[in-house]
C-alpha cells in the first residue's frame, strides 16, 4: 500500500495522518471543514517540531512528512488512489454508518475501509457496505504518534486477507497491533470504562475527593495517569458515549453511568477539551488545579 485516505481531521485523524506520513505513505487527509484541516495540520506540525527540537527527527523529515499529507474537503475528492480508508470521525453511529455507505460508494472495490471507533460494532458498520470482509476496526489510542498500540477489530465477516494486511501495515507504522474480535467495548474500553466510571462513582459517593482517587491509582497501581485525570483526557462525553454502548450491548448494570457524569456532560464540562472536567483547565492543560466543586 502507499495512499492512504484518513475521514476526519480531529484530534484523531490528523494523528493518524501523521504517522502514516511520516512514514512514507501519501496521505488524503479528508474532512468537510476547511478551518478544521488547517486546525489539524496546524497541530501536525507543532507535532513534527517538538519532535525535531528532541532530536527525533530531521528537517528534512518534517519537510517530508508534510509534503505526504494532502488536504481535501470534498469526500470524493481524495479516494481516487486509496488503498485503505481509515474513518476518523466523531464516535457517532448514525454519522459512521453514513460515510460508510458513501465510501463504499467511492472507493475502488479492493480498497480496504477501516474505522477508528472506539466502541462502535464493526459488524454493523460492515453490514451497509458491499464488501463486507474488507471492513475491520483500527483502533489507535491517543495521541497517536507516541502510543504503540493498535487495537485490530476484525468483524463477523472480516476476511483473514483483510485482518493480515491491516496487521502488517501495523507493523510498518512502527505500532503494535493486538488482534481482538467485535463485542461492546471490544478490550480496551470494555476494561477501560468500567474502571474510570468507578472512579466516577466513587468520588459521587463521597469516598474520596478528584485528588486522592487519582493518587491512589497513580501511585498504588502504577498507571501513568489517574482515572479522573485520564476522563478528562479522553473527553467525558466520549466516556459517556463508550459506556452506553457498553449498557446497550451488554444490558448489565455494571455498565451504567454514573450519574455524575452524565450531569456534567449535560452540563458542557467535558474536560481538557471545555477548559473544565473534574480538573480546572482554565489556565493550563495540565491537571494541577482541582475544580472548586470537588475540591
Amino acid at each position: 500500500m502507499k495512499h492512504i485516505a484518513v475521514i476526519g481531521a480531529g484530534t484523531m485523524g490528523n494523528g493518524i495522518a501523521h504517522v502514516f506520513a511520516q512514514t512514507g505513505f501519501s496521505v488524503a487527509l479528508i474532512d468537510i471543514s476547511e478551518a478544521s484541516l488547517e486546525k489539524g495540520m496546524g497541530t501536525i506540525t507543532r507535532n513534527l517540531d517538538r519532535m525535531l527540537d528532541k532530536g527525533k527527527i530531521s528537517k528534512e523529515d518534517k519537510t517530508r512528512t508534510l509534503e505526504n499529507i494532502h488536504t481535501y474537503t470534498a469526500l470524493e475528492d481524495g479516494l481516487e488512489k486509496a488503498e485503505l480508508v481509515v474513518e476518523a470521525a466523531t464516535e457517532n453511529k448514525e454519522l459512521k454508518l453514513k460515510i460508510f455507505r458513501q465510501l463504499d460508494t467511492l472507493c475502488p472495490e479492493n480498497t480496504i475501509l477501516a474505522t477508528n471507533t472506539s466502541s462502535i460494532s464493526i459488524t454493523e458498520i460492515a453490514a451497509v457496505t458491499k464488501r463486507p470482509g474488507k471492513v475491520i476496526g483500527m483502533h489507535f489510542m491517543n495521541p497517536v504518534p507516541i502510543m504503540k498500540l493498535v487495537e485490530i477489530i476484525r468483524g463477523y465477516s472480516t476476511s483473514d486477507a483483510t485482518t493480515q494486511a491491516v496487521m502488517e501495515l501495523s507493523k510498518d507504522l512502527g505500532k503494535i497491533p493486538t488482534e481482538v474480535n467485535d463485542y461492546p467495548g471490544f478490550v480496551a474500553n470494555r476494561i477501560l470504562m468500567p474502571m474510570i466510571n468507578e472512579a466516577i462513582e466513587t468520588l459521587y459517593n463521597n469516598v474520596a475527593g478528584v485528588h486522592e482517587i487519582d493518587t491512589v491509582m497513580r501511585l498504588g497501581m502504577a498507571h501513568p495517569m489517574g482515572p479522573l485525570q485520564l476522563a478528562d483526557f479522553i473527553g467525558l462525553d466520549v466516556c459517556l458515549s463508550i459506556l452506553n454502548v457498553l449498557f446497550d450491548g451488554f444490558k448489565k448494570p455494571k455498565y451504567a453511568p454514573c450519574p455524575l457524569l452524565v450531569n456534567m456532560v449535560s452540563a458542557g464540562k467535558l474536560g481538557v477539551k471545555s477548559g473544565e472536567g473534574f480538573y480546572d483547565y482554565a489556565t493550563t492543560r495540565k491537571a494541577e488545579i482541582v475544580a472548586a466543586r470537588f475540591s
